[in-house]
């Protein structure tokens, strides 16, 4: 949750009758709906939540607000009839209706757009049923048009989100607090039209640990899980970006299944990929959640140690956006699956305030640094990403057929040039079969994508195709001298002797139950076992042509326990399927982390299972 002290203030009755009053008087419409230019895709955002309380980090009045912010979320309008009514208030602290309305006019006339965020640690809202629904829609309606409010933030936190029983596709909710909250936001968004704003602020906890767990399905986990996943789904066609806070989280497990703790580099890289990724919700590949587009993705920050937990200095901030975003490696434990995003949004931090009182290191310095991205005298000088995961599709004796991931550019990719040899060759989509090539002849590829503007990526990475003699029909040899060179209690590591083909072998698949794996090399270390189980493992290889050897197999038990379950401690690594006891409780490991105060097994059932 964003680090929140203050006492709740009950909305002025006389305010709320005046709002009655005019509201039934103008059918909902103080004056009519503004619409507002909206921000190019291409601007690098700084976006920053201004407090409407003071909490100790110090009061600034709204028009004196950094220059180097674009966005300011102010905080928070909060339910006025308890969790569960629906209505919203809104008052400005420490100034008068008019004064607030007057700077909010000022920001705008310097190109900033204000946006009225709803919710925080202490607002939370819950939409149980249609009068909720409609009495936000309703109150929300008053609070954006009196202000003249750009847009408006779902900042829900706490259990304002979460899953009935049996709730298990995030494309088709059925809990009445989500779909509820869905059609509310797109009756304000089509009352404001297209140029109204959208986004969203919710914890990890809501978005990436619905990749392991998700409340709707899984069993005896938090019923929040994720939760945000089927909000963010079905507005995604109308939000203008997604900025998930990276900060007040656990650690989660990210898309190469190691799990990653907050305020490093390799976190916020992890973070970003999988929602510029995709990832199947509760690791059901019949629930892919589709990636966004880049310009949809701003990460959350805090301003300051004072502000949250996983404060990230300046500098490790830079090295992951330097990989975010211009595919520039710092030798991390996370590697980006599609290649760099020039096109991401930018930064979001809690909190304006918090940043002036740590001299303005947040908006300053990470301004400077998103500046660079930013187009000047109107030439575009920002090459495109470079395309990723070149491979080859297929073959014959006289062509190859490649494909690869497609690139991203801050204005927009206009085609890819294929070379090998001295030839290369233009093509506008992600994909390309080239005739003409000799039979049994090796040949290297690369490829490079290209903007509008002429500006060309780097290389991709280079694959090298033999191309296979006229009707090669021979299968590799059997992968021989299987054998398991290590295990736990959650993985089995294999190693075997290479294959032998006519013309090469191009990798090898690893097959368990109804599981398989596709590797280049003679290895592989399967995870995500269970204990003390029993796995058969077959080993085939496979050619360029799609011939296929016959297998291999061993059979191999991976460990149970050590030493049984042991007391839970503090500042202990655990691993999946570690016991312990807690509380006269057992409870089993459900993702590898490192155990802090506070993350006590009953306090956390996204890490640990209660036996």
């Amino acid at each position: 949750m964003k680090e929140n002290l203050r006492m709740t203030r009950p909305f002025p009755r006389a305010i709320l009758f005046t709002l009655i009053i005019a509201f039934l008087f103008t059918g909902y419409q103080w004056y009519a709906p503004q619409a507002y230019a909206s921000i190019p895709a291409n601007k690098k955002l700084i976006v920053g939540y201004w407090h409407n309380f003071d909490n100790g980090s110090g009061y600034i009045r709204l028009r004196d607000v950094s220059p180097n912010f674009d966005v300011i979320n102010v905080s928070f309008a909060e339910p006025s009839n308890g969790v569960q009514g629906g209505s919203i208030g809104f008052v400005p602290y420490n100034t008068t209706e008019a004064d607030f309305i007057a700077d909010v006019q000022y920001l705008q006339s310097q190109g900033k757009k204000v946006i009225i965020s709803i919710g925080g640690a202490n607002g939370q809202v819950q939409l149980i049923n249609t009068q909720a629904r409609n009495n936000f829609v309703s109150t929300m309606k008053g609070i954006i048009t009196k202000y003249g409010f750009n847009g408006f933030d779902i900042d829900f936190e706490g259990h304002s989100l979460y899953f009935n029983a049996g709730d298990s596709d995030f494309r088709n909710p059925t809990t009445p607090v989500i779909t509820n909250l869905i059609s509310a936001v797109r009756e304000l968004h089509d009352f404001y039209g297209e140029s109204f704003m959208l986004t969203m602020a919710p914890e990890t906890f809501f978005v990436q640990l619905g990749y392991s767990f998700y409340g709707g399905s899984c069993i005896s986990c938090d019923n929040r899980a994720g939760s945000y996943l089927p909000v963010i789904y079905g507005l995604r066609d109308i939000l203008d970006w997604l900025q998930v806070q990276h900060y007040n989280s656990g650690p989660i497990t990210a898309l190469d299944g190691q799990y990653y703790s907050m305020g490093s580099a390799d976190f916020h890289v992890a973070m970003a990929d999988m929602m510029l990724t995709g990832f199947p919700v509760g690791k059901n590949v019949n629930h892919p959640f589709p990636a966004l587009r880049p310009d949809q993705i701003v990460i959350g920050l805090p301003a300051n140690v004072n502000s949250g937990g996983g404060f990230t200095s300046v500098a490790e901030v830079h090295k992951g956006l330097n990989y975010l975003m211009k595919g520039v490696s710092y030798g991390g434990g996370y590697q980006l699956r599609n290649g760099a995003h020039p096109g991401m949004r930018g930064l979001m931090t809690w909190s304006i305030n918090w940043d002036k009182f740590n001299n303005f290191e947040f908006s300053s310095n990470h301004r400077t640094y998103l500046n660079q991205f930013e187009t000047g005298g109107g030439q575009d000088t920002i090459p495109p990403s470079i395309p990723g995961n070149l491979t080859s599709t297929g073959k014959t004796s006289s062509s190859v057929s490649l494909a690869w991931n497609a690139s991203s550019d801050n204005v927009g990719v206009t085609g890819y040039t294929v070379m090998y040899g001295t030839t290369s060759v233009n093509v506008a989509g992600t994909s390309i079969t080239i005739n003409g090539l000799s039979a049994n002849t090796a040949y290297t590829f690369t490829v490079k994508a290209k903007d509008a503007a002429g500006n060309q990526s780097a290389l991709s990475n280079a694959v090298t195709v033999t191309n296979a003699s006229s009707g090669d029909t021979t299968a590799p040899t059997v992968p021989s001298n299987l054998q398991v060179t290590g295990k736990t209690n959650s993985s089995v590591s294999l190693s075997w002797t290479a294959s032998t083909d006519n013309v090469s072998v191009a990798g090898y698949t690893v097959t368990w139950g109804s599981s398989s794996v596709n590797v280049t090399t003679p290895t592989a270390t399967i995870t995500g076992l269970s204990a003390g189980t029993a796995y058969t493992f077959t080993v085939t290889s496979k050619d360029a042509a799609g011939n296929v050897s016959a297998g291999t197999s061993i059979q191999s038990t991976t460990d149970n326990n050590p030493n049984g379950p042991v007391p839970w401690a503090a500042n202990v690594s655990y691993t999946v399927g570690k016991l312990v006891t807690y509380g006269g409780a057992t409870y089993s490991c459900r993702q590898g982390h490192t155990s802090l105060q506070g993350w006590e097994p009953a306090n956390v059932p996204a890490l640990w299972l209660l036996q």
